[in-house]
């Protein structure tokens, strides 16, 4: 039994509320379910009827744990989301299996790459994007008993970093580089897009480039203060995402930085369209999202904002 499993199993048993549905997506869960009994209910392909159940549940008084593949609850089913499940803030999980470049051999209708945007942009619905397998095991049992509705990117890629043992809703984590002070960049990041952050990190320290990397865990509620506190002491903040850029980080980033009235330079780097579908490692080259490219990308931004302010008449 999976780590995720044997924790949804661990909530069924220790809170009679808990409830746990599926719309035929037992991938990552195959084990538990007949130990769940009567709380575990597959309702076949239809992500619709599956949230429209869960909202009455939960309006009944149970914690109800959805899954479905992320491209489908989140289109298929978004009207149920926003009016059975948002406007009442019922505690709905919406678990959105292979999202993002985790879709890799899939076409455009299972890419997920809108995913966050859809759901931030309902009213008390939040975002949970763990890096990693280990991310999601600290992170799970608070989102489960939250009491708040939660759309829940899910992964269970090795872990990427050591992380920090505790959670909390919009609290980054900074895993790698100074953790204060002045730095060449710091680079924003979610998801599985961490370990290639990371990389690219330390291929740019061996050039001399100081790097501090953050996962912020949650994009809504999200860290403020820490992208601010990256806005004001670094010379470049980089936002890194497997989704589009509208409407995803970097416009998380934005609203944030114009709100505050603060200025930095920014590089975005995601999607502006769909991907080729291909195996992981080939759509990381394709689209430039690998460690590798992303250094070479940092860098080569760094260089041309070197090169502007060399250009830029002096009046001393």
């Amino acid at each position: 039994m999976i780590p995720y499993e044997s924790i949804l199993l661990d909530c069924v048993r220790s809170d009679e509320r808990v409830m746990v549905l599926t719309a035929e997506n037992r991938g990552h869960m195959r084990n538990a379910p007949p130990l769940m009994g009567d709380r575990f209910i597959d309702v076949g392909i239809a992500e619709q009827t599956m949230i429209g159940m869960a909202a009455g549940l939960a309006a009944r008084g149970r914690i109800v744990v959805t899954h479905a593949l992320a491209s489908f609850i989140t289109l298929r089913a978004f009207e149920f989301i926003r009016d059975d499940v948002g406007i009442p803030a019922l505690p709905v999980i919406m678990v959105g299996m292979v999202p993002g470049i985790l879709s890799d051999a899939n076409g455009p209708t299972h890419q997920a790459i809108d995913d966050v945007g859809l759901m931030r942009g309902i009213p008390n619905i939040n975002v949970f994007c763990p890096a990693d397998e280990e991310d999601l095991k600290i992170g799970l049992r608070d989102i489960i008993f939250s009491g708040k509705p939660y759309y829940v990117r899910y992964t269970n890629s090795p872990a990427a970093v050591d992380h920090e043992p505790t959670f909390t809703p919009g609290v980054a984590e900074i895993v790698a580089g100074p953790t204060s002070g002045m730095r060449d960049v710091t680079i924003l990041t979610y998801g599985v897009m961490l370990r290639h952050a990371v990389l690219a990190a330390s291929m740019l320290a061996v050039q001399g480039i100081v790097v501090q990397v953050v996962n912020l865990r949650t994009l809504k509620p999200i860290d403020e203060e820490r992208i601010l506190e990256a806005s004001e002491n670094s010379d470049l903040v980089v936002t890194l995402e497997d989704h589009f850029l509208t409407n995803g980080l970097f416009s998380i980033v934005s609203e944030i930085l114009v709100q505050r009235r603060k200025s930095v330079d920014v590089l975005r780097i995601g999607f502006t369209t769909w991907f080729r579908p291909a195996i992981l490692p080939d759509v990381l080259e394709n689209e430039g999202l690998n460690g590798d490219h992303i250094a070479r990308r940092i860098k080569e931004h760094l260089q041309r904002s070197i090169e502007r302010q060399s250009l830029e008449p002096s009046y001393a």
